[in-house]
């Protein structure tokens, strides 16, 4: 039995004025993956992240999450993702509970002290409910805000440069917390990042970008044995960037 991609693009496109953000992105992830999606700054990964996550219309194309269209059926889109950007936007003045369950009630999530207490066992920290959230560090709000997007249980989860500016124990700690939602709970991860280290250490499959265009996609298990000289990752990021630069005119 066939089973419904977690997110399909067919010519998926952005453009701005005469500059193009994402240039006719075709991509199939399947469900139960965590997908590296890989790129230098304005590579186009959060206009890509932006557009699945029905936040910016498509110039041009479709893309569909779960079989939904991201523009036509929009609403149901975002009852089954959710969506932690690089930078967790957060109420500094409230408590962690208190932010929780404004975002809860916003979602429609019901019985929301339940799932308050849910999602802060699940992050390993109860014990962080009474605190205010200006007084966290940056991992711990990383932490917060992968809690405020499990509230309502999505199905997808889409995670802008989550070890950005973490500390080895910061960064050890959200790939733990990524590997347990994919594990237990079945949560197909699209997780943006350029921290090619963390990719080798998680990620089931890649794509690449580069300024708008997929330079390619496979599991990661397939791109290491097309390139069994390869030293690391990077060598092959750099080889699909510098194979991109061969076929762009300047």
């Amino acid at each position: 039995m066939q089973t419904t991609s977690a997110i399909q693009t067919d010519a998926l496109t952005r453009a701005y004025a005469t500059f193009i953000a994402v240039d006719k992105l075709t991509l199939s992830v399947a469900q139960g993956e965590i997908f590296g999606f890989l790129g230098h700054n304005g590579a186009g990964k959060t206009t890509t992240i932006s557009m699945l996550t029905t936040l910016l219309l498509p110039t041009s194309g479709s893309a569909q999450v779960l079989g939904l269209d991201v523009v036509k059926q929009n609403l149901a889109v975002r009852q089954q993702v959710g969506y932690v950007p690089e930078q967790v936007r957060l109420y500094n003045d409230l408590t962690v509970e208190e932010n929780l369950g404004y975002f809860a009630a916003l979602s429609g999530v019901t019985n929301i002290p339940q799932r308050i207490q849910e999602v802060m066992t699940l992050l390993g920290h109860p014990e962080w409910r009474e605190r205010r959230v200006g007084g966290l560090s940056k991992g711990m709000r990383q932490r917060i805000g992968i809690a405020q997007a499990l509230l309502h249980q999505p199905s997808v989860l889409f995670l802008d440069e989550p070890s950005s500016g973490l500390d080895p124990e910061g960064k050890r700690e959200i790939r733990e917390l990524i590997g347990l939602l994919n594990r237990e709970f079945g949560i197909t991860i699209f997780m943006n990042t350029h921290e090619l280290s963390e990719v080798t250490k998680i990620c089931t499959s890649i794509g690449i970008m580069n300024h708008g265009h997929l330079v390619m996609a496979d599991s990661l298990a397939n791109v290491m044995a097309h390139f069994p000289d390869a030293a690391s990752l990077e060598d092959v990021y750099l080889h699909y960037n510098e194979q991109q630069k061969a076929v762009v005119p300047a």
